[in-house]
């Protein structure tokens, strides 16, 4: 058995690039610990995002690297993921409880905006992470039906609201508390100060993501909710479609004014896949969603195709992530939201939570 040592080991990591990462595992900083031994040569990853999807695959694609290096020895690699907190806009105090709160948004209405938050934020469940959903439209809240959850939230302090837990997810709407079909006749600073209500005097428990429906557009609501939540990272949803792109483009414009970091792009109703053959064909034009991502040095998370088994699991109350977990559109999603889960790992850090609180008390 030939000897080795760290610095072979270290060398045959960098010719392997994670795809999510976009970088080897030691620039990304996921390599924890190395160990060789006679017996073999144990490698412990940590990864700064939930991957359960993709663990499997990063195993055998390190033990192929790492094996023709390792003098004979087998290779163990072992896979864990550690979601830390991220940086938020300067002047905004992070919410307990919360390490991370991801905005889904769009320019306009109509993109599928809201079937895309749901499904990330199922997507993130399933890849590993403790995940919330905030229904952000007070307008037109759609996320209980999305669910499939009616119930009303209660309150043991008579002051905050426990969250409704559906399908593993934290989630708290303005539809928990109203009747469907009652229209919120009300003006936007109204608007924003329920948001806050919902956000803060929600009870929600430790949880690594919590994601946000954003209503569509970029008016004043929009933008001073983004200036008041602390986000980590936001997300845009559009169509392929010129007219959609517009609009997609404000929205990135608003969270680049209030200094939040954009993620990614997500083209939803990429092509229509016809029920019958299967045929696709891209009805809202096709590559508008890679053009905007180059245009702003951002990526294209994925695109989604316009099919009729998204909307009617949506309708049903089972979105596709739940309703089919193996199926082509759930795995789409996952594969979407390690995507954005990862971009985000590579964010700044907050160590806000590491320091203790300095009390001065006079004797």
């Amino acid at each position: 058995m030939s000897e080795v040592d760290t610095s072979d080991i270290e060398a045959a990591l960098r010719q392997y690039r994670d795809p999510y990462l976009e970088d080897d595992l030691l620039g990304a900083g996921a390599v924890r610990d190395i160990e060789i031994a006679d017996a073999g040569v144990r490698i412990a990853l940590v990864l700064g995002f939930p991957a359960k999807g993709h663990a499997s695959e990063l195993v055998e694609a390190v033990r192929a690297a790492v094996a023709p290096v390792a003098g004979g020895r087998e290779v163990r690699v072992e896979v864990t993921w550690e979601i830390i907190s991220h940086a938020v806009q300067k002047g905004v105090k992070p919410l307990a409880n919360i390490k991370n709160i991801i905005a889904v948004a769009s320019g306009k209405g109509g993109v599928g905006k809201s079937t895309t938050a749901v499904n990330l934020a199922l997507a993130l469940a399933a890849e590993g992470a403790q995940v919330g959903l905030l229904d952000a439209d007070i307008y037109g809240p759609s996320q209980p039906r999305m669910l499939g959850c009616r119930e009303r939230p209660k309150s043991r302090d008579g002051r905050s609201m426990e969250p409704i837990v559906a399908h593993g997810l934290q989630t708290m709407s303005i539809g928990y508390l109203v009747d469907e079909e009652t229209p919120m006749i009300w003006r936007g600073p109204m608007v924003t100060s329920a948001l806050e209500q919902l956000l803060r005097d929600t009870r929600w428990q430790p949880m690594d993501y919590l994601v946000i429906d954003l209503p569509p557009g970029t008016g004043d609501t929009q933008l001073t909710l983004a200036q008041k939540i602390p986000v980590s990272g936001a997300v845009i949803v559009t169509t392929p479609q010129d007219i959609a792109l517009l609009d997609a483009r404000k929205a990135y414009r608003m969270f680049e004014k209030v200094s939040v970091p954009v993620l990614g792009v997500i083209e939803n109703m990429s092509t229509h896949v016809c029920s019958r053959c299967g045929h696709e064909e891209p009805i809202f034009g096709s590559g508008g969603g890679q053009r905007m991502a180059e245009e702003y040095g951002i990526p294209l998370l994925g695109a989604l195709p316009l099919e009729l088994r998204i909307r009617v699991d949506a309708d049903s109350g089972r979105p596709s992530v739940i309703a089919e977990p193996e199926g082509r559109i759930a795995l789409a999603y996952r594969e979407i939201a390690r995507r954005a889960a990862a971009r985000l790992s590579r964010q700044a850090k907050d160590y806000s939570a590491r320091f203790p609180d300095i009390v001065i008390e006079n004797d």
